[in-house]
């Protein structure tokens, strides 16, 4: 072979190569994906945190697969196996239940995936940042305003969500804390109703069966408070049952300023989806973010609804 011919041939290569190692295309980064692994969407409170993650994450040129665990933990636990599977970057998780609620934890962080805990997070096995509502501190303001309503002298019924997790437990803590201030007001039923208002209207008839003098119900989340408000229209105790929900979901405030509950706590949904797409990323980054990331919720009574409705996509 003519060595000019061939010195000149890996001349061109090489200019073709260093041509394509600078083209600014052949550093583009490959976009980030991010597995959204939710409790359940029939959930507006859910789906709302869902909407925010994927049209902000959009904006970021930040991929998102979702998937729906419809309530169960197990579905949830398959599903997140699936994502690791497909080489998520980040794992944005509401975990459907207490129940092995550490399992899809512990296997993204064995793959080296982030993990950011929304609304609840597994005890046994926290994300490495929790995004939620400071639902203890807002379920005593609620309860304070139950008791400067009430007189501090009312017969009160609960309905929790599931047992276990974080935001039950958390509401649990708060709302006892505020009425334990008042020796008038005595709770004399609380029981799980998973969240749910079907579940809430049952369990909330049953308690109005055994303890006709109820005169105020606080559902842990507003579907629940729907569904007591349903049991209460139709056992016609004659008289006024006060009631109370948290979310602040589009259901739950409409229901606020149509008088059928009293009260919610209004969390800030889309925050949360905002903030967890930009902590997955910081994490991704190799930035320190803090353990917990708390958000207050505002009490929301018909007086202050209608900003609440009005922005509530």
């Amino acid at each position: 072979m003519n060595r000019r011919f061939a010195s000149s041939s890996l001349l061109a290569l090489a200019a073709s190569l260093g041509f394509a190692l600078a083209s600014p295309n052949a550093f583009a980064e490959t976009p980030k994906t991010i597995g959204l692994a939710v409790a359940n969407l029939q959930a507006d409170f859910f789906n709302q945190i869902k909407q925010s993650v994927v049209a902000y994450a959009k904006t970021k040129g930040v991929n998102v697969i979702t998937v729906d665990a419809k309530g169960d933990a197990a579905t949830q636990v398959n599903q997140i196996q699936d994502l690791l599977t497909r080489k998520i970057d980040a794992l944005i998780y509401i975990p459907a239940g207490a129940t092995a609620a550490g399992v899809p934890v512990r296997a993204a962080k064995s793959a080296g995936v982030p993990v950011i805990a929304v609304d609840r997070n597994a005890p046994d096995a926290p994300g490495d940042t929790f995004i939620a509502t400071d639902s203890v501190k807002a379920a005593e303001e609620l309860g304070d305003w139950i008791v400067k309503q009430t007189g501090g002298h009312a017969t009160v019924a609960e309905l929790q969500g599931q047992l276990g997790t974080t935001p039950e437990l958390a509401r649990e803590k708060g709302f006892t804390a505020a009425i334990s201030k008042a020796p008038g007001i005595k709770v004399v039923a609380r029981q799980p109703a998973e969240w749910a208002q079907d579940k809430g209207f049952a369990v909330a008839q049953d308690m109005l069966q055994k303890n006709p003098d109820i005169n105020v119900i606080f559902g842990h989340a507003d579907a629940m408070a729907l569904g007591a408000a349903q049991a209460v229209k139709i056992a016609n105790v004659g008289h006024k049952v006060l009631i109370a929900g948290f979310d602040g979901d589009t259901a739950g405030l409409k229901a606020v300023r149509d008088g059928v509950i009293a009260v919610t706590m209004t969390q800030q949904t889309q925050l949360m989806g905002r903030m967890a797409v930009d902590s997955a990323l910081d994490l991704l980054a190799g930035k320190k973010i803090p353990a917990e990331q708390l958000l207050p919720a505002t009490l929301t009574t018909k007086a202050n609804v209608g900003p609440f409705i009005a922005n509530h996509p």
